[in-house]
């Protein structure tokens, strides 16, 4: 009995093990860890790779992937960039915001119409859309960056209420809080678990599968392109370089935070935490000065940990 309690506290509890461990680590190793400014910091950072994680956990709770979101956030950022550099006042920072919506909103349609109905697979359709969406970045302005933009323009997303606490940080969270009501309480929200745990199920029990598919690589793409202005908005700059490899970050977050590649199973909570988990890695590399390329490392094995204790725990399910 004592053993099945132990396995069903694992079960629920891993992610929350996990980050008691490196922030017990990450406390030895530097004593500026354990302070506001320095939490807050980890709010700020990773925010914004957070509210990429939320689409992609949107995708991967389908059974799907999205390597696009890297790319949809570069160019988004690149398009409200250059319209707020060219257009000024309220107008302009509004215009700013729906160009850059507008382009990642169409590019997460055609991948989504991509893979439902024109059946192509999710990994080449995203893939596709990852190699046009970062040439179109590096193409607007030939691969430079958009420099000149105004100052109510960096305030969205680099300002701080009461000088502390981030924007982009509050913005996650309330996405958070909003993305975990959506997939607990709507409609749409539960039938992304029943598509991802039995496509053909779903399919027969009345599910618009094809529908809901599309609306949710739509959701991962305004997710990312939100993500790029903000990036924009954060640094003051429009980069065509901006989002490499957040994909795989994305990837990794909905992993740790217990999602299920083959679909069906996965929360934004969960996400958010191994979100906070791999910037927690990497603050405690910045803090004791070790250079990025080790953060990769222990990335990756991070992953397999928690990939490992999943299938564990879940093996132990099944044999019950």
């Amino acid at each position: 009995m004592k053993k099945l309690n132990m396995r069903e506290l694992l079960r629920k509890y891993n992610l929350i093990l996990l980050l008691l461990v490196f922030m017990i680590i990450s406390t030895i190793l530097s004593p500026n860890f354990l302070t506001i400014d320095n939490f807050l910091n980890l709010l700020q950072q990773a925010s914004i790779p957070g509210i990429v994680a939320i689409g992609m956990t949107t995708v991967v709770l389908l059974g799907g992937i999205d390597l696009s979101v890297g790319s949809v956030l570069a160019f988004a950022g690149m398009v409200s960039s250059m319209v707020a550099m060219n257009i000024g006042g309220i107008g302009g920072l509004l215009l700013a915001f729906l160009a850059g919506l507008c382009v990642s909103g169409v590019m997460g349609l055609i991948t989504g119409l991509l893979i439902s109905r024109f059946k192509l697979p999710d990994f080449i359709a995203s893939l596709a859309m990852m190699e046009i969406g970062r040439g179109a970045a590096l193409l607007t302005t030939s691969g430079n960056p958009v420099f000149g933009l105004s100052e109510e323009f960096h305030e969205i997303g680099g300002g701080f209420l009461l000088d502390k606490l981030a924007y982009t940080a509050i913005i996650w969270i309330i996405l958070t809080v909003v993305f975990a009501l959506l997939f607990k309480y709507t409609i749409f929200g539960r039938s992304l678990f029943a598509i991802g745990g039995n496509y053909e199920a779903a399919m027969l029990s009345g599910i618009k599968t094809k529908r809901n598919y599309t609306i949710a690589y739509i959701l991962s793409g305004l997710l990312s392109g939100f993500a790029g202005i903000l990036t924009a908005s954060w640094m003051s700059t429009g980069q065509p370089t901006a989002g490499n490899g957040y994909e795989l970050d994305a990837i990794a977050a909905s992993v740790i935070g217990g999602a299920s590649l083959s679909g069906g199973k996965g929360s934004v909570i969960g996400t958010f935490g191994g979100v906070f988990l791999l910037q927690i890695i990497t603050n405690i590399f910045n803090l004791v000065g070790l250079p990025s390329y080790y953060q990769r490392i222990a990335k990756g094995i991070i992953i397999i940990l928690a990939l490992l204790l999943n299938n564990f725990v879940s093996s132990e399910q099944k044999k019950k």
